[in-house]
């Protein structure tokens, strides 16, 4: 899956460092992600590789190392660079996340998380006030009330539901997600809530089945969404009808093992969960 780097080492804890020419820079846009495209690899520019790279090191936020190369945020940098002027382009994170290699995807999928969130904390919740980045911890404070905040992370839980040989797939409406392609019951977990009960009420919710048996399968981090998937597979209890929440879903069908089409990258825990059952390696 995407955070399966290994032997490369991701270290994640906080260093009040500052970068250099070598380190890389995440710039964002949006959901679009600054990268330099030499035809065949998506890369993520370093500081030296950009005009204005002295500039943007003055501000930058040291966000993790991978193999003891540091990754660095240009918080407060923002250049519309036009598509293809020395080699750099936007590419829209969705796409990153299939066209770059593992390592540079990875990267690029935990840094927009945490740009996001940082983007998100400029002003203090409470009181209002122009918010600081603490020295000893990745935190934002605030300087006049003292509130401190981390990096919020959703809890979401994604459910396979299994009726013998057969898997309940579905597809998102435009509204709620641009993801096109089959996917599985999924929702972020609610105030209050187990993940076992997140489970039994998405599912309630989304597709109208209940289900027996939970199981726990595999975790994931999941930057585009500031998520931690967790993924379950379950047995359906009694009736298999189908009663759809239209506005998450367009379509959920039972499907068998063997109509279960091979999925053309594991990269994300939904596919690595249907490729899972579709190979047997889930009964």
């Amino acid at each position: 899956m995407l955070q399966d780097i290994e032997p490369n080492q991701f270290r994640n804890e906080f260093e009040n460092k500052e970068p250099d020419g070598s380190d890389f820079v995440f710039i964002f846009k949006d959901d679009q992600v600054l990268l330099k495209n030499d035809e065949t690899l998506l890369e993520i520019p370093k500081f030296e590789d950009l005009e204005e790279g002295e500039n943007i090191q003055k501000n930058a936020v040291y966000l993790f190392s991978i193999d003891n190369q540091s990754y660095f945020l240009a918080a407060d940098f923002v250049k519309d660079f036009e598509n293809g002027k020395a080699g750099y382009e936007y590419k829209k994170m969705r796409s990153v996340l299939t066209d770059a290699a593992k390592i540079p995807a990875f990267a690029c999928a935990t840094a927009f998380h945490l740009s996001k969130w940082y983007s998100t904390r400029r002003f203090c919740g409470r009181c209002g006030e122009k918010t600081v980045h603490k020295k000893d911890e990745r935190a934002i404070v605030c300087p006049s009330c003292g509130l401190t905040e981390y990096p919020k992370i959703s809890p979401v839980v994604i459910v396979g539901i299994k009726n013998g040989e057969e898997l309940l797939m579905t597809k998102y409406t435009t509204a709620a997600s641009e993801y096109r392609n089959y996917a599985l019951v999924a929702g972020f977990v609610e105030i209050g809530e187990t993940l076992e009960n997140a489970v039994r009420r998405e599912v309630l919710e989304e597709v109208g089945v209940h289900i027996k048996n939970i199981a726990y399968y595999k975790s994931q981090p999941w930057g585009l969404s500031d998520s931690l998937l967790a993924g379950f597979f379950a047995e359906l209890d009694g009736d298999k009808t189908i009663c759809l929440d239209e506005k998450e879903l367009c379509e959920a069908v039972w499907v068998s093992r063997k109509e279960i089409p091979q999925v053309d990258s594991l990269m994300s825990l939904t596919a690595n969960m249907i490729e899972a059952f579709r190979s047997g390696k889930i009964e």
